[in-house]
């Protein structure tokens, strides 16, 4: 998947304003690109990824063309911290063909979705309807991402998109938004 793709992917799923974004699970940076299109240059974006390797690259990349991307070295299933974002929130996080390497997912998105302000917006792009094999080794099928964003504190999902994968199975994006303190989801 290139960029364009992963724009098109997840454009409906991605308020097009500027804002403070994290994308876990960033890998070689296909989705933060799509990020950095998506939310404009004036955004902040941290790219977070266990693969030193991987982060590296997106480091240099962003040097040149993408100040306002902060890569960082970190297992997002584990407690790590986000430089320079202190007490602040996140807008949005994105978790692109990430979680279904996590065996438990939800009490990591619960942590993880802890970070949004209210109203902020949480983007699942995972595989539908596919078995699970070496590469997706934990599938989140669409009809299990409700309750999995549900134990998070967040809305009903709202699934934006929909594709064949070229890997097998169908790619589709779920949105779902950071509950105000208090507030009861009625399906």
């Amino acid at each position: 998947m290139n960029t364009a793709d992963a724009v098109e992917l997840v454009g409906a799923a991605v308020p097009r304003r500027r804002g403070t974004w994290a994308d876990l699970g960033a890998g070689n940076g296909t989705f933060t690109r799509a990020l950095v299109e998506l939310l404009g240059p004036d955004s902040s974006i941290y790219a977070v990824d266990r693969d030193r390797r991987a982060v590296a690259a997106l480091e240099r990349w962003a040097k040149r063309e993408a100040p306002a991307v902060i890569p960082v070295v970190a297992d997002f299933t584990k407690p790590f911290d986000l430089p320079g974002l202190g007490d602040a929130r996140l807008d949005g996080m994105l978790f692109a063909n990430a979680l279904h390497f996590v065996r438990d997912p939800a009490p990591v998105l619960a942590r993880l979705a802890a970070w949004l302000r209210p109203g902020g917006r949480a983007v699942v792009v995972e595989y539908d309807r596919r078995r699970a094999n070496p590469w997706v080794p934990y599938p989140i099928w669409a009809e299990r991402v409700s309750e999995l964003v549900a134990s998070a504190g967040l809305s009903a999902p709202v699934i934006t998109a929909r594709r064949p994968s070229a890997f097998g199975g169908d790619l589709y994006v779920a949105a779902a938004d950071r509950l105000a303190a208090g507030s009861v989801q009625h399906d």
